[in-house]
């Protein structure tokens, strides 16, 4: 459910930002800390370098500015005091519409870096598309006509490519996330992944968080722990999360499966969210997601890969 589940306590010391080229010469790397990024613009040579130049100098005060206000974004959002920095507050308002359950703003905190960054990069430039990756939760733009294809991968026991989500820029998506048990966040779910797609990157994070808390069953195969166990920073505290999923009956699989469905149905009934993809144990099913036809047909539940899937 943390968005960043080592981000630094004020306490210590960070490292410098960096940045690289990567080998295919049109991306960029950017790491501070635990905040990874992988972006990329299209348009004239000019447009395209003052887009990484600008994306740079805002990305350089971005975990400063988070890590200033740690304490506010790891109440419940329900008493969240006021934060100030501009990323926080997009934090802030992507979970304000999930108020009334426990969320804290972290759930939003990788996608609304990526929004964070995008928006500076692309602030007075002209460019066909662009977007920012920020460990798997991706925000894009599109001019007009454009269209954005990403693949979609199931954080299974093999990950793999489970799919793909072509987005035009009509869809009105603007942001992409993924979250599961088996990802680099603490879940009280047992999804192998959900995919989410949204106006905004922070909107899917959080969304995504709350679909795959919402995969879950009772199940002795089901292996959890307080969060505080393995992240004493956790904005969790001591509420139980899953560290194993074993062997699943098929009957516990369509019923977590089922109750993500429902958990999805909800959030795109209430326009928070374009569309969702959800897969556990080789199984998937897709919600809304006119732009995930690859994924799943558009259909209900499929059964995939049944000669791998770990449910009996």
């Amino acid at each position: 459910m943390s968005g960043a589940r080592n981000m630094t306590a004020p306490d210590r010391a960070m490292p410098d930002p960096v940045r690289a080229i990567l080998p295919d010469g049109r991306r960029r790397h950017f790491q501070h800390g635990p905040i990874d990024l992988v972006l990329e613009a299209f348009g004239l040579p000019g447009e395209v370098a003052a887009f990484h130049e600008q994306a740079w100098v805002r990305f350089r005060t971005v975990l400063g500015e988070l890590v200033g206000e740690l304490a506010p974004l790891r109440t419940d959002i329900s008493g969240q005091p006021a934060v100030r920095g501009s990323t926080a507050r997009r934090m802030a308002a992507a979970c304000a519409p999930h108020c009334g359950r426990f969320v804290t703003p972290m759930a939003a905190v990788a996608g609304a870096v990526a929004d964070e960054v995008l928006a500076a990069a692309i602030a007075g430039r002209n460019l066909t598309r662009a977007y920012v990756n920020n460990g798997g939760d991706i925000a894009i733009r599109l001019a007009p006509g454009e269209r954005f294809r990403t693949g979609l991968v199931a954080l299974g026991e093999l990950p793999e490519a489970a799919g793909v989500a072509e987005i035009g820029s009509a869809d009105g998506v603007g942001g992409i996330a993924t979250s599961g048990w088996r990802g680099r966040s603490l879940s009280f779910g047992i999804a192998d992944s959900v995919t989410v797609l949204a106006e905004t990157a922070a909107a899917a994070d959080v969304a995504a968080t709350l679909i795959a808390n919402a995969v879950d069953v009772e199940s002795p195969a089901v292996v959890r722990t307080p969060a505080c166990d393995l992240d004493l920073d956790s904005d969790l505290g001591d509420r139980p999360v899953t560290v194993d999923v074993g062997d699943l009956t098929k009957a516990e699989v369509e019923t977590a499966l089922e109750a993500g469905r429902a958990a999805a149905q909800a959030v795109t009934g209430r326009g928070l969210i374009v569309g969702a993809a959800l897969t556990l144990c080789g199984r998937s099913t897709i919600v809304g997601g006119a732009t995930l036809p690859a994924f799943a047909g558009g259909g209900p539940v499929i059964y995939r890969r049944e000669d791998r899937a770990r449910a009996a």
